[in-house]
């Protein structure tokens, strides 16, 4: 397909917005690759259904003999890698599916990218580009008064998750350095928006509230994240596969550190304004503090004045203009939600918290 681009974990949360927001935007082709594990969501891109630009392959990066088929048969310009295992809790009671999906997987999918582009004419070997899409975490933690995260900041990662993104992030690089592999890096803060898997804090706050479930709040809430508009994070990214330096790391933020409880407390008075409870009560009623998980990082923050100084970009929303529209997207969208919430996630939950446990907020992986 002319000019078409592979996106990997394409109908994962911030795949389908990019996907989505790709296609809004380009005339440009989009193949999808996602294996369609809990998190990945076909509903995600019913709106594309009948689009000739939009190819969905069901399939795994790790599957070599799957990825070198689709780039033969494609012959991307691009790749966009969002492919990855994702949430910390996960990641702790289970850590080999993060080594194997997100560093053995990334190698296999990197090997069938650099046999590939070694054998592209001049012209399609210059323009190539392969991006890679990680995470702050990989940073580590940040004291309360710490100056934010730069590209230069050491990789401190604390969970497996992080981890393994980390392993990635390195491979990545050294792909570059070694093979001379087209590469770019962005790590990004955390995202919220439509089509997030309720499993995160935010989509998880709405949907307990509007189900009259406690809001549990992981020890004193005062945890610190830098939050990015989904949206924003998917023109962040098609501004560096346009114009980014090869080889470099973009970090990406929304310059929005905000505390878990004031988030919390936020999305309980957006939704006393939008769909008040019948009783009349405040949400903020249903918040329970529980205790904290093992190795939580206490503070995220991203400097993204590299991104802006060099390529021009930065976010369009606000926190108060972002979680605005997300609380009012879920609000509109409760079919999706309940279609998400599978016997599987529901199993997890039960795993994770105990049978008789409400959900417990999540945070960390973006």
């Amino acid at each position: 397909m002319k000019n078409c681009i592979i996106v990997t974990g394409g109908a994962g949360f911030i795949g389908s917005n990019f996907v989505l927001d790709w296609l809004a935007q380009s005339e440009d082709p989009v193949i999808n690759l996602d294996k369609l594990s809990y998190a990945g969501n076909l509903e995600n891109l019913a709106s594309l259904q009948g689009d000739p630009r939009h190819v969905f392959v069901q399939g795994d990066i790790g599957d070599r003999a799957l990825v070198d088929g689709l780039l033969a048969q494609h012959q991307p310009r691009a790749i966009v890698n969002f492919a990855a295992e994702s949430h910390v809790d996960r990641s702790i009671h289970g850590p080999e599916a993060f080594v194997q999906n997100n560093i053995v997987g990334t190698f296999h999918l990197l090997e069938a990218v650099r046999a590939y582009w070694s054998g592209l004419e001049a012209p399609a070997k210059q323009a190539f580009r392969f991006l890679h899409v990680s995470t702050d975490e990989v940073y580590g933690s940040l004291g309360k008064e710490e100056p934010a995260f730069t590209e230069q900041h050491a990789h401190e990662p604390n969970s497996p998750y992080s981890a393994s993104k980390a392993a990635s992030d390195h491979l990545v690089r050294a792909w570059h350095h070694t093979y001379g592999l087209p590469v770019l890096t962005t790590n990004c803060s955390n995202n919220y928006g439509p089509y997030h898997f309720p499993e995160k804090l935010i989509p998880l706050v709405i949907v307990n509230a509007l189900a009259g479930k406690p809001l549990p709040v992981y020890g004193d809430g005062q945890q610190i994240r830098d939050w990015l508009y989904v949206r924003d994070h998917c023109s962040a990214i098609r501004r560096v596969l346009e114009a980014g330096r090869l080889g470099e790391t973009y970090n990406i933020g929304g310059w929005n550190e905000q505390a878990n409880l004031t988030i919390v407390r936020m999305i309980c008075g957006l939704l006393d304004q939008f769909q008040p409870r019948a009783d009349g009560k405040p949400y903020q009623d249903q918040i329970a503090f529980v205790t904290d998980r093992p190795g939580h990082d206490r503070r995220y923050a991203i400097d993204a004045r590299k991104i802006e100084r060099e390529l021009g970009w930065k976010p369009a929303e606000t926190f108060d203009s972002g979680i605005a529209k997300t609380v009012q997207w879920y609000l509109t969208h409760q079919d999706w939600v309940a279609h998400v919430q599978s016997g599987a996630y529901r199993d997890w939950l039960s795993t994770q918290y105990g049978a008789t446990s409400p959900a417990v907020l999540v945070t960390g992986a973006p």
